[in-house]
């Protein structure tokens, strides 16, 4: 789709360091269980902190616009995130979900110096841990284990989407419903009907028939 150039501005609230955040023992531990941060060591955490700013988002706020060149690093803490591209119609395509515990980037944009070809936005209320992502790409340089960790969750995210489109090609409509339920079933019951039928490429009607049919 078409990238479609938007000022490099984020519609969330204010940020706070997480070292003035009022809730920062909170945090810490759950940034501790984040997938991506399983290879840092325990010290190298106080370092990372340093550079995090706390984000509270509402449904439908954007950590990141579609088309800008400055990008950022998330690690997601209570929530659920949306990658989603869209054309200079407006009409948008959900390229993947993604909730507590893990993270969102556009490493890839990023390495390519190139726009940013999809934005992040909050599906439903959501907190992210945030640095920049010049930042970050320092700061995995010296540690091999996480870097060779990120890397790896940034390739099976992108496996995921690529597995994702297929299936929107290949499979009928109780089939998307049926790999997605098996696929996800800890977002069944989170993720907004409304933007799983999207997701699926579904009408909402369809997918509620879909789902209730499932369960008789």
């Amino acid at each position: 789709m078409t990238v479609v150039k938007i000022p490099e501005i984020c519609a969330c609230a204010a940020m706070t360091l997480l070292t003035n955040h009022p809730e920062q023992n909170v945090i810490r531990l759950q940034l501790r269980k984040n997938s991506a941060l399983q290879a840092l060591e325990a010290e190298d955490f106080v370092e990372l902190e340093q550079h995090l700013k706390v984000t509270d988002g509402n449904k439908g706020d954007f950590l990141l616009m579609q088309g800008v060149s400055k990008m950022e690093q998330y690690f997601i803490l209570d929530g659920i995130l949306k990658r989603v591209v869209a054309n200079n119609k407006g009409k948008e395509m959900i390229l993947r979900f993604a909730a507590e515990g893990d993270m969102e980037t556009s490493y890839a944009a990023w390495r390519l110096s190139q726009p940013t070809p999809y934005a992040i936005v909050c599906v439903t209320k959501a907190r992210v841990v945030r640095l920049p992502l010049p930042d970050w790409a320092v700061f995995i340089e010296s540690r091999p284990k996480l870097a060779k960790a990120f890397e790896f969750a940034v390739m099976r995210g992108m496996s995921e989407i690529m597995a994702h489109t297929i299936t929107l090609h290949l499979l009928d409509a109780p089939g998307r419903v049926q790999r997605f339920m098996r696929k996800h079933p800890e977002l069944r019951d989170r993720v907004p009907q409304k933007e799983l039928a999207s997701y699926l490429n579904l009408s909402a009607e369809t997918l509620s028939r879909l789902i209730h049919r499932r369960e008789d």
